[in-house]
């Protein structure tokens, strides 16, 4: 109610009069068409001219949008070597900021004076931030993470439930991603500042995994390491500088456990390449007669085997007495 009294005060801006000035060397047909009124109440009123300036004004943003995107792409981008991520975050920016002024001025174009429309919805605003204060909240960490540049476009991260998925878009509230299985994400900014998240492509670098194996005791440990190093350095998306390891973790139950650790540039396939090498690594144990224990127990009785079977015999010849068997 508050926008509309303030809408029905407004008087035509200066940007609209000198449009005005400029109409008025018109053929008085195309006059009489611009200055047709499309909406009017008391002193506020819409009409063509009105459109078609607020329309060109809009057009006039998205160009200048395409223009600035372009001239830091080939230059400054480009001299200055920022990454990908970088790129969309600042561009991102420019163009939430050319949104910002076109809003601004296509609301003078349509009569509405903004100092008086923000005193007179203080106390809505209000009311408004108490219940979007999660929106918000998404919207300052959508305006720290473009800063900041901790979430870049391409980013392959880890979110707190398990979730992996590599970064396709940075909005100002939520952002995009997109999971191995290609179903898209959509999560709320707020998640990235308040929760812990693995940035597995931060530092631009080699990331570490690690491959899990259990060899039985009677396998000889140095065999067993050869065939690990030899399974994962024949890969051609492992790298070979620094180059795999294995380390014996422990004793366990069934046998010794082995971790052999390994380095890749190809975070977003790192499944299928741990399967592609745990399948050499089988194929190798099973060439070179290295066991895969089963889980084992021992078992201790507190009577001999005679007895156990005599209490087996009595059990049965009691469940067959008994009647309706």
């Amino acid at each position: 109610m508050i926008p509309l009294l303030i809408l029905l005060q407004a008087h035509t801006p200066a940007i609209a009069k000198g449009a005005d000035r400029i109409s008025q060397g018109l053929p008085r047909e195309v006059r009489q068409f611009l200055e047709f009124n499309l909406f009017k109440v008391k002193n506020f009123e819409i009409t063509v001219f009105d459109i078609i300036l607020i329309l060109a004004i809009i057009s006039l943003g998205r160009l200048l949008i395409i223009v600035v995107a372009g001239v830091l792409r080939r230059g400054f981008f480009r001299r200055n070597q920022v990454d990908q991520g970088r790129q969309e975050a600042v561009i991102q920016l420019v163009r939430y900021f050319i949104y910002t002024i076109v809003v601004i001025i296509g609301l003078e174009v349509a009569g509405v004076q903004l100092s008086i429309l923000l005193a007179g919805s203080a106390a809505l605003l209000v009311g408004v931030g108490l219940g979007l204060q999660q929106t918000f909240n998404d919207l300052v960490s959508g305006l720290i993470l473009l800063f900041e540049g901790s979430i870049n476009v391409g980013d392959i991260v880890e979110l707190d439930n398990g979730l992996v998925g590599r970064v396709t878009d940075v909005g100002l509230r939520t952002s995009k991603l997109e999971t191995r299985d290609s179903i898209g994400i959509i999560v709320p900014n707020s998640k990235f500042i308040n929760n812990n998240i693995i940035n597995w492509s931060h530092n631009r670098s080699l990331t570490r995994f690690i491959i899990n194996v259990r060899v039985s005791y009677r396998n000889d440990p140095q065999k067993v390491e050869n065939i690990l190093l030899l399974s994962a350095r024949e890969h051609s998306e492992v790298a070979q500088n620094p180059p795999p390891t294995v380390r014996l973790m422990d004793f366990g139950e069934s046998g010794l456990m082995y971790e052999l650790l390994f380095w890749t540039y190809s975070a977003w396939r790192i499944e299928y390449i741990k399967s592609e090498i745990r399948i050499a690594v089988f194929d190798r144990f099973r060439h070179e007669k290295i066991d895969i224990p089963y889980p084992q127990r021992d078992i201790n009785l507190h009577f001999g085997w005679e007895e156990l079977v005599e209490r087996m015999i009595n059990k049965n010849k009691g469940n067959s007495n008994e009647p309706g068997t």
